[in-house]
């Protein structure tokens, strides 16, 4: 159906079932926390930019993660924080559909990147300058860009034609492929098997290799003789691990909801799908404004081990 008979559609956000009468005040916390997250990750990339140590590879693809937390919190807070009086005009919610979508993947190729940099740094310090130089560092952020931008656009694009002839009542307060499909009418085969293989290609493999280059580098930990270089060698992955299992535990539990928590309350479609926008974004900077210093140190020890 062409878009044009979409005039006037609009889409109706999913609050908390049986609390509307505070809705207004639970709006105070998630007011907090998107604060929090835009306060939290705007300093990093002023740390980031303004300290000299920090002008490395490393905190390059911090840098990269913080903006993508606040692309992901820019575009769902319009309509998380004013969730109970609002809903979302159709061009609206696919277009916030993309951004989520494209944000995650590229929070995924980020994060791919940054075990790279922890494989290459413990298992190779000597050449570690040489493999990371901000050449190739620039080439794999546009790389990770280009991946998140392109690789959804056929599903997105599809959406534009679909006829939705169910109610206009999402389970989240955002917009999300899989729910928008819930709600169409017209073939939706080949987004869900494009959808399918896409996840498979971009958030399965990179978790796959983001493991496959933490067994590597286990590897390469338990050789060092001495206990103390062990545990400095450790230390500078501490932060990206819990990045990842911040970022990939709300996914996959938002997933496994979609897929076989249908008959579940919406309370839990709700809090999963908040869990999943609000967490990775709040916490990355507390993450990382934890680990940054004795990250850096360990790092620069690391790198100078060999030649020192």
């Amino acid at each position: 159906m062409s878009d044009s008979n979409h005039t006037g559609t609009f889409f109706f956000l999913a609050g908390l079932p049986g609390l509307e009468a505070v809705h207004k005040w639970l709006s105070i916390p998630l007011c907090a926390m998107y604060v929090a997250s835009l306060a939290g990750n705007t300093l990093i990339l002023w740390v980031v930019k303004s300290e000299p140590s920090l002008q490395q590879p490393m905190y390059y693809f911090l840098s990269m993660l913080a903006v993508t937390d606040l692309g992901l919190s820019a575009s769902t807070l319009p309509t998380v924080l004013p969730i109970y009086i609002l809903g979302l005009s159709w061009d609206a919610c696919i277009a916030q559909t993309y951004f989520i979508h494209g944000l995650s993947f590229i929070e995924s190729g980020v994060l791919l990147a940054m075990a790279f940099d922890r494989f290459t740094a413990i298992c190779d310090p000597l050449r570690y300058t040489s493999i990371l130089t901000n050449s190739r560092v620039s080439h794999v952020m546009g790389a990770i860009l280009m991946r998140s931008a392109l690789s959804i656009l056929p599903v997105i694009i599809r959406l534009k034609f679909f006829h939705y002839c169910r109610p206009h009542i999402l389970s989240h307060s955002f917009c999300l492929h899989q729910d928008l499909l819930r709600l169409a009418c017209s073939d939706i085969r080949f987004n869900s098997f494009y959808a399918l293989a896409l996840v498979i290609c971009t958030l399965l493999l990179d978790a796959v290799l983001i493991l496959i280059s933490y067994v590597f580098i286990l590897h390469t930990v338990l050789a060092i003789a001495s206990r103390e270089e062990r545990l400095k060698s450790l230390q500078t992955c501490v932060s990206h691990i819990c990045a990842v299992l911040v970022f990939y535990i709300p996914i996959i539990g938002l997933t496994m909801v979609h897929r076989f928590g249908k008959h579940l309350s919406p309370s839990v479609h709700f809090l999963m799908g908040n869990i999943y926008i609000l967490f990775p974004p709040l916490m990355n900077p507390i993450i990382y404004s934890v680990k940054t210093q004795s990250t850096l140190n360990n790092h620069v020890c690391l790198v100078h081990r060999v030649v020192s």
